[in-house]
């Protein structure tokens, strides 16, 4: 396709055409000219067509496979696996003529409480921006596209097409705009959703500043963005501002209003041409594809397995309850455990071929007892059914619970109000606690809950939302026939309180205020020093591992080069395992707040007993830089930096100190009520006005009169006069040394010597 000679064969309506779509699912062909329709189809975590017979009043989809969700998967810090599953999923596209899979999401984990968090990857920047780029490298390679979403600082469900995001500049580029910078930059995804609110109180499907100066000129994106589903409130502004697409179709209305803006010359047709070419080029990407693939539902259902296997986190193994002892009368309640909730609620929900539940699964490995325990279409607590359980769980060893969220409690389209459990879940599980010494407890839930039986209940499996698999994967880890090696993607906060946006979640009306700026999950935990739960890439095994020999490829690096670290990695336990190491880097001195040590790198390693491994990790520039709102721009300021490797964000094994050298500077402004302290910090400025603040201490020194104050007024002195703007020099000097005019100049002259040589 020749986007250039179709381009002039358009005419003014058919290029605003191409600008919407022609139902819910495709876009606008144009038959004159040979243009084809692309169809898309809700994802992320399987494929969610519906049936072409269907119209909006009726969104029956087809039977797919659903794999686990972003939430458990994120905990697998596996690329492969997760490159693995988007073949998979593009497989299935392909043999069902579907051109774009919508997702990944990779919105930051603001809040436990966002009712969609099962569908985003983590409170971490990188790791959401190091699966999402998996999942889409995976997807795309088999021919399809992939539409990366929601962009941006789409973190809750609450007046989610009307509320305003606030947040400053670095706040907005080093957690919430990173995740979507790295899948961007390092996967190409065909696509990109923009998201229904608003940015600092602009809608982000109009958005300039997000959809071309970010996207396209900062990041070098080329591909098309399109709306999320009526996410579009000026259609004009939004083609000015880089919106290609908006789906599903205004039925002519938005084409109509963007014809008339370019007659009247409100909109300049050389925005909507930019946006036709990057439709045309969509199109183009799918010209040779065909649906001669198979589709085998089966062997996706063990990859489905097999995910979420890799992806389950193990957070508590007292006395080595788990794996079980199959010899051992063993307890199966909750209702879970025959009905599991393997998936979230919302546009994602996918029509599962085959569920296979953990009762299920367990036939043919050991005879279990079974009690209902709790009805899942409630959180009514029903005493015979826990009297029920109870009995069941007398009369065996030990008592294994499946429990977790509903979708009463978390879904698409609102946000939860609390953490807690559901009432009758809690009662059940304090009752048999009451009755037996060795309790499990399975969690099937999208994101973080309140644990108050945590110090009650001997063992803890976290299975997230773990696909419609999710039954047998539990058997294989809780019978040892696979070792837990998931680790925590987000932090498990011991109360909702202690998480940052605690006081700022959902926000006012419309204004959300992201007061906690940088300091999400982890960063802020770390920072308060706040005790969590559960850390932030925190997960047990089966087995043991000993970290040595960490090593630099050098003690001094410039920011030009890479930094090598290496550690070797050794299995001093029993049985086979696989450990995620977690690389951390902290800036042990920096102008400005930083978190304690951010998240660089991480690597999963499969180890036998006793063998070693060595782990080897790139460090770039980006590894050791902030974003800077001076330089509106990442900065590393040279200094030393740690290097720490560890099992979790608060089991650090190792580390290293390493010096970089830069050459990055911070544009300076100074004016007349910039401190003396501000300005003797820069060489150039401690030269400049030496001599004037000695001369200012002196009087000021002398200006006291109590003189039995001593060094204790010389201290007051001092601290008082690095605090005051130079200004102030001509009112505390017993004559003056230099005009408001003199000192303005002075001030001038400064800045321009510092910020010329740099």
């Amino acid at each position: 396709m020749n986007t250039n000679v179709i381009l002039k064969e358009l005419t003014l309506e058919e290029k605003a055409s191409l600008c919407s779509g022609s139902d819910s699912w495709h876009t606008q062909p144009v038959e004159r000219l040979d243009i084809p329709a692309v169809m898309v189809a809700d994802g992320p975590h399987g494929l969610r067509k519906v049936k072409e017979t269907a119209d909006m009043s009726n969104q029956e989809a087809i039977e797919a496979v659903c794999f686990p969700c972003a939430c458990a998967t994120a905990c697998s810090f596996d690329r492969e696996l997760l490159s693995a599953m988007g073949k998979a999923l593009g497989r299935s596209c392909r043999a069902e003529n579907v051109d774009i899979l919508l997702g990944p999401g990779c919105n930051i984990k603001r809040s436990p409480l966002c009712g969609r968090n099962f569908e985003y990857f983590s409170e971490d920047p990188y790791l959401a921006s190091q699966m999402a780029a998996a999942h889409i490298k995976g997807v795309q390679s088999m021919g399809v596209g992939t539409s990366l979403k929601h962009f941006a600082c789409n973190n809750q469900e609450t007046r989610r097409m009307s509320c305003s995001a606030n947040m400053d500049e670095r706040t907005f580029f080093e957690i919430y705009a990173a995740a979507f910078e790295g899948a961007v930059k390092e996967a190409k995804p065909y696509t990109l959703m923009c998201s229904y609110n608003k940015l600092n109180n602009v809608f982000c499907s109009e958005n300039p500043f997000t959809l071309t100066e970010v996207l396209r000129d900062k990041w070098g994106y080329n591909g098309l963005v399109m709306s999320d589903w009526g996410a579009v409130n000026d259609r004009p502004l939004g083609v000015k501002a880089g919106l290609d697409l908006e789906m599903p179709s205004s039925h002519g209305i938005n084409d109509a209003r963007i014809v008339e803006a370019v007659k009247n010359g409100t909109l300049d047709e050389k925005y909507l041409n930019k946006a036709v070419r990057n439709v045309l080029e969509l199109v183009s990407k799918f010209e040779n594809n065909s649906s001669d693939i198979v589709w085998d539902k089966e062997a996706q259902h063990e990859l489905a397995r097999k995910i979420a296997r890799e992806s389950a986190v193990l957070l508590k193994n007292e006395d080595g309850i788990l794996p079980l002892d199959k010899n051992k009368k063993i307890a199966f309640i909750g209702d879970f455990a025959k009905v599991p909730r393997y998936q979230g609620s919302g546009s994602s929900h996918i029509n599962s071929f085959r569920v296979t539940s953990v009762l299920d699964a367990v036939k043919g490995i050991c005879d279990v007892d079974y009690a209902k325990g709790y009805d899942a279409g409630t959180d009514e607590v029903n005493e015979q059914l826990i009297n029920e359980a109870v009995e069941c769980a007398k009369r065996n060893d030990v008592a294994v619970i499946f429990a977790g969220l509903t979708d009463l409690y978390e879904s698409e389209g609102f946000d939860r109000k609390h953490m807690k459990m559901p009432q009758n879940q809690l009662s059940l599980i304090e009752s048999i606690c009451e009755v037996c010494k060795n309790v499990v407890v399975v969690l099937h839930n999208g994101s973080p809950v309140e644990l108050p039986f945590s110090d009650k209940v001997k063992g803890i499996l976290e299975m997230y939302l773990g696909g419609q698999a999710v039954g047998s994967a539990e058997c294989d880890l809780l019978f040892g026939d696979a070792n837990p090696c998931g680790k925590l993607a987000e932090t498990f906060p011991v109360k909702l309180s202690d998480n940052p946006s605690y006081l700022n979640f959902p926000g006012n009306r419309d204004d959300v205020d992201y007061k906690e700026g940088i300091f999400v999950g982890y960063r802020y935990y770390d920072y308060k020093e706040i005790e969590p739960r559960f850390p932030f890439g925190f997960g047990l095994s089966y087995t043991t591992f000993e970290y040595s020999d960490m090593t630099l490829s050098s003690q001094t690096v410039s920011t030009d080069d890479e930094l090598t670290v290496s550690v070797n990695i050794t299995n001093t336990g029993k049985v086979e395992g696989k450990e995620v190491v977690q690389l951390y880097v902290s800036d042990k001195q920096c102008s400005c707040q930083r978190p304690i040590r951010e998240l660089k790198g991480f690597e999963k390693v499969s180890l036998k007993p006793n063998e070693t491994k060595k782990v080897v990790f790139k460090l770039d520039k980006r590894a050791f830089a902030f974003y800077s709102t001076q330089a509106h721009d990442w900065i590393v300021e040279e200094g030393d930096f740690t290097v720490s490797l560890g099992s979790s964000s608060r089991d650090i094994r190792t580390n290293c100190d390493v010096y970089v050298n830069s050459s990055d500077t911070i544009p300076v402004h100074l004016t007349v009520n910039s401190t003396i302290g501000d300005i003797v910090s820069i060489p150039q400025g401690r030269k400049r006005i030496e001599s004037i603040a000695g001369k200012v201490s002196a009087d000021m020194s002398s200006a006291q009169t109590d003189q039995t104050m001593g060094a204790a007024a010389q201290q007051m002195v001092e601290a008082m006069m690095w605090e005051m703007p130079i200004r102030a020099i001509l009112s505390f000097t017993s004559k003056p040394i230099m005009t408001r005019e003199e000192l303005e100049a002075m001030i001038d002259e400064l800045n321009e010597e510092i910020n010329s040589a740099t």
